[in-house]
């Protein structure tokens, strides 16, 4: 179920534009805003949940097909070399959009 004042909610419904490179009825994929890599993307469930902690079966399936699809959508923008995955949890990990989503970062060679 998506939350009415989520912004990865209302991308999601369409309400907000976005450059989106992927979807399916259970996931969306585009480019972030404020890229911190060459390539950076957003990979998000289309159900709202915030934290790996609000997990449940069918939410672990999700992400679990959501980490199948990534290394396709990855190659296909330009990660050809490796990527990285981020998922920041909380605020005190820099989690400014409270819906999961997983950072995909790459197209160069990234510091560590």
């Amino acid at each position: 179920m998506l939350s009415n004042d989520c912004v990865f909610c209302k991308i999601i419904r369409g309400e907000i534009p976005s450059a989106k490179v992927y979807e399916d009825e259970k996931m969306l994929v585009f480019k972030d805003i404020e890229p911190k890599a060459k390539v950076h993307l957003l990979a998000v469930p289309k159900d709202h949940f915030k934290l790996l902690s609000e997990m449940n079966e069918d939410r672990a399936a999700t992400l679990s097909y959501m980490l199948s699809v990534i290394p396709k959508v990855a190659a296909e923008n330009g990660c050809v070399n490796g990527y990285r995955l981020v998922i920041n949890q909380g605020d005190a990990a820099g989690q400014t959009v409270f819906h999961l989503h997983i950072h995909i970062l790459g197209g160069e060679n990234l510091p560590w």
